[in-house]
């Protein structure tokens, strides 16, 4: 199952896109399901999906998790006209596993069957620090245990429904009304706080570039909780992002998409190779 899960890496797909070379896929086959070839699948596109269809069933990776959150998440619930979806995002001493930006802003942490609990206490705290809403997503089995961890988070469970995944919200989170400046100017680019600055005081700072992130840190103190949220949410918004085209891309392949921002011409090279029939 491991192996089976090593296949939706981002750096194969990179390489892929660079060398036309499906060899990190043909592997998996010969080794493994070369019996099934012609009879399960033909392609290799629907390889990707009967490993897929397998790992949801018998190993449900963080892969897996962040993948059903753009499916169900992302493009059923918040849709993308609005949203824009970022994996792996640090905030304090921590790297939250994916987190969007639409009206409001929102960090998911995954904690598979697969994972420990040991540092979640900080994480959670870390992401509401300057998350409205903080959710930790879990399988249907561990919805208990995490009930009693998540505090002011939300709790989302991962269950089979069918021959589906589904996103469904056990306990909805507390809104976050006050965020910490001194926290998010860290979490942001220079280009981003500088931004927020500009746009809220109408000018920047009077210091030379040694000096501007301390000026900037002071600065942002002094924007009203509200007005800095949103301001963060607008320059996040701007970050170059592919969240609007998730949906014309392969379900299985979203999260690889995403962490990647492959766009519709990349895609499109991707769809063509994929679609070749496997030649063991």
């Amino acid at each position: 199952m491991r192996s089976y899960a090593s296949i939706f890496s981002g750096a194969s797909f990179a390489q892929l896109l660079k060398t036309d070379d499906l060899d990190f896929i043909t592997k998996k086959v010969v080794r493994y399901d070369q019996h099934n070839l012609g009879k399960k699948f033909s392609t290799y596109s629907e390889y990707l999906t009967y490993i897929y269809n397998i790992l949801t069933k018998e190993y449900r990776c963080e892969y897996v998790y962040k993948n059903e959150i753009i499916n169900e998440l992302l493009l059923k619930k918040y849709g993308t006209h609005n949203t824009v979806a970022i994996n792996e995002f640090k905030v304090g001493n921590s790297v939250a596993d994916m987190v969007m930006f639409n009206g409001i802003s929102k960090a998911f942490e995954i904690k598979t069957e697969l994972d420990s609990d040991k540092r979640l206490n900080g994480q959670l705290a870390d992401y509401r620090t300057i998350f409205k809403e903080s959710y930790i997503v879990t399988h249907e089995s561990l919805v208990d245990k995490y009930l009693n961890l998540c505090g002011k988070s939300g709790l989302i469970a991962i269950e089979k429904q069918g021959r589906s995944l589904k996103m469904v919200e056990v306990q909805k989170a507390q809104i976050e009304d006050v965020i910490n400046s001194d926290v998010l100017i860290r979490s942001l680019r220079t280009d981003e706080y500088k931004n927020i600055i500009l746009a809220y005081f109408g000018c920047l700072p009077n210091v030379n570039s040694f000096g501007m992130f301390s000026a900037c840190a002071e600065l942002m103190k002094q924007i009203p909780h509200n007005e800095l949220h949103n301001l963060f949410i607008s320059e996040l918004k701007k970050r170059e992002s592919n969240t609007d085209f998730l949906k014309n891309y392969y379900k299985e392949l979203r999260q690889v998409c995403l962490s990647m921002r492959i766009n519709p011409k990349e895609y499109t090279e991707l769809n063509q190779l994929l679609n070749q029939t496997i030649s063991i």
